[in-house]
């Protein structure tokens, strides 16, 4: 119904195959929207089990499945809502060892992660494989979220090059996330991934940081520039297979 997917961007939809990496607060909302759009396949990555505390903001998840691995409980969930959807699980974290392994194959990736380090892993895999994907960042009443196509636009070390010393990152305990903040968030990643299995790049969240805050409900696009020396995408790029484990 809608004429810029119509039923053939709907057949684009059910041939895709999309990764999404964490379970949680941002790859939750994102997962659930690309079930109900008709993804054919979707990856889920996650080495983490259900907590309590996950609960309001990780919304696949349930207060029966504490306990439970992410990956399996998000399959339950997300073949309740659509079992037409191949889900497929790793228990395992996104890392150097194995992050080009899982990646390959997939058409698009969600970046849902919640730490510096798999943020830039995610960024040099998929560049390195010609992967588009979406990033997203979340803490406390505010986010952030940019679109990448590898070799055509801006990617996330363009924007950030090297993840900030350990001091001085808070984590979600510490920091603490508005639930509906997550969601608002991993909404967008899961419509930048439809717009761009369906057909169409152009408004996608490229060449520009998307910072949302909640408090102000405000929404403030940035251009980004992309730097002809990064690292990861431009003349510099390093012929370290593993450059995250680098930086």
């Amino acid at each position: 119904m809608v004429p810029d997917i119509g039923g053939k961007g709907q057949i684009h939809l059910r041939e895709a195959r999309v990764l999404v990496i964490g379970a949680g607060g941002l790859g939750s909302p994102a997962a659930f929207y690309l079930a109900a759009a008709g993804v054919g396949t979707l990856g889920i990555v996650d080495p983490d089990t259900v907590e309590l505390s996950n609960l309001q903001r990780q919304i696949l998840h349930a207060t029966p499945d504490i306990g439970k691995q992410k990956v399996e409980s998000a399959k339950t969930r997300l073949n309740s809502l659509n079992p037409d959807v191949e889900v497929k699980t790793y228990p395992v974290r996104f890392d150097n060892d194995n992050g080009a392994d899982i990646a390959a194959g997939y058409n698009f990736i969600v970046d849902g992660s919640d730490n510096f380090d798999t943020k830039f892993l995610v960024n040099d895999v998929a560049i390195r494989l010609g992967i588009a994907f979406s990033h997203a960042g979340i803490v406390r009443l505010q986010g952030q979220t940019m679109t990448v196509l590898p070799g055509k636009t801006a990617c996330y070390r363009c924007l950030f090059q090297a993840p900030p010393p350990a001091e001085e990152i808070l984590n979600c305990q510490q920091a603490g996330i508005l639930g509906a903040v997550a969601g608002t968030l991993g909404t967008i990643q899961a419509t930048e991934a439809v717009k761009y299995l369906a057909g169409f790049e152009e408004g996608l969240l490229t060449d520009r940081l998307l910072t949302y805050d909640a408090k102000t409900m405000k929404f403030h696009s940035i251009e980004i520039t992309r730097n002809p020396q990064c690292a990861a995408c431009g003349a510099a790029r390093s012929t370290d297979a593993n450059l995250a484990a680098t930086v």
